[in-house]
Formats: C-alpha cells, sequence, structure tokens
C-alpha cells in the first residue's frame, strides 16, 4: 500500500485549521508562508485573494515538494476598496461603518500544489470563492459593544462571522465556510482532484 503524501497548511489561521477540522481533515504540519500582500497597481479584489493564495501554496511547495501545500488568502471588499485586518479601534470603527447597513463581498482564494516526482507532478489548481453578505444597520450601541468585545482583532473587514458578527447578518449568498476563511467543498474538490486522500 503505498504511502499518503502528507498534506501542509501554508496558514498560519487557526480558523482555517478549525474548518479543516471540522470535516475530519488534520494537516501533517503548518507552515505559513511570509509573502508580501501589496496590491498590484490596478489589482481587482478577485483577483489579490486568488494570486494571494497561489502565491503562498508556491512558497511553502518549494519548501516541501514531498507534500500536498494548501493555502488561502480572504479579502473584504466595498466595491474595490480593500478592508484589510484593522490597526486599532478606530479603523475597526470606520470599517463597520462602512459595512453598516450595505452589502460587501469576501472573497477567499484557494490554491494547491501536488508533491513532486513522476505520480504527482507537482500540479495545481486553484479557484475563487465569493460571498455577498449584508449586514443591518447598526447602533451606536451596538458598535460600542463589539468594538469592546474584542471580536474585530486580526479579521480582515474587522469582523469575524462565526462570533458575535453573525448577529448582523441580514443576508448572506454564498459559502459560509468560504467567509470564515476557507470554503469547505471547493477546498476538497481541489485537494482530491490533485489525488489527494485521506490517510487510512
Amino acid at each position: 500500500m503505498s504511502l499518503v503524501p502528507p498534506l501542509v497548511l501554508a496558514s498560519a489561521s487557526p480558523r482555517r485549521l478549525e474548518l479543516l477540522a471540522q470535516v475530519g481533515v488534520e494537516p501533517a504540519s503548518v507552515d505559513p508562508a511570509d509573502i508580501d500582500e501589496t496590491p498590484g497597481k490596478d489589482e481587482t479584489p478577485r483577483r489579490l485573494a486568488l494570486r494571494l493564495a497561489q502565491e503562498k501554496a508556491a512558497v511553502v511547495a518549494a519548501r516541501r515538494p514531498d507534500a500536498f501545500v494548501l493555502a488561502a488568502d480572504t479579502l473584504v471588499a466595498v466595491g474595490r476598496r480593500i478592508l484589510n485586518k484593522p490597526e486599532d479601534e478606530a479603523q475597526a470603527r470606520r470599517m463597520l461603518a462602512l459595512l453598516s447597513g450595505r452589502p460587501h463581498r469576501v472573497m477567499t482564494g484557494v490554491a494547491v500544489i501536488a508533491p513532486q516526482g513522476d505520480k504527482w507532478g507537482g500540479r495545481t489548481a486553484s479557484r475563487l470563492v465569493e460571498s455577498r453578505i449584508t449586514f443591518k444597520r447598526l447602533t451606536a450601541q451596538e458598535t460600542d459593544a463589539f468594538i469592546a468585545s474584542g471580536d474585530w482583532r486580526d479579521a480582515a473587514g474587522a469582523y469575524k462571522i462565526h462570533k458575535t458578527a453573525g448577529a448582523f447578518v441580514t443576508d448572506l449568498s454564498g459559502s459560509f465556510t468560504g467567509v470564515v476563511g476557507l470554503p469547505l467543498y471547493e477546498t476538497l474538490s481541489l485537494l482530491e482532484g490533485l489525488g489527494w486522500r485521506r490517510p487510512a
């Protein structure tokens, strides 16, 4: 019986690990890629999310040619404006004000690279998953309570949909797990399409 190559997650996100665990997938290791995430000139949020996922996967695959490498990148956008992780409370408040009462998009790029060698060939596959979300109009009290909760920290767009901000969502079209950080259906499809199988 041939051994299944290990799966390496090219991300330090605990949310992505939790999502994989939710469907019984445990990476052999976590190896975050450290890359420049600056958008290119006139680069759209969609293209940026997919490019960053592909570049993260490529960086880690160069270090781990024996493994399946999985990488992802999640962006929150209002129009062409990208909302990154806020650096402080004031920035988080500005983001919430922008999201309040209006729709926005969450894009997650996913990239997988197979192991090198004759059997796997280092093949690559990637996909962009886009979801559309609408927040209720937030009151000053709701904003204050949310900021006090600290859930805005370390979150693109200043919120995590699976936590307190879930109560703000009036409509979601797309992938809930993609908004959290890793669209599970698409991720497993990419992995299995390249020949990855769960270890027996």
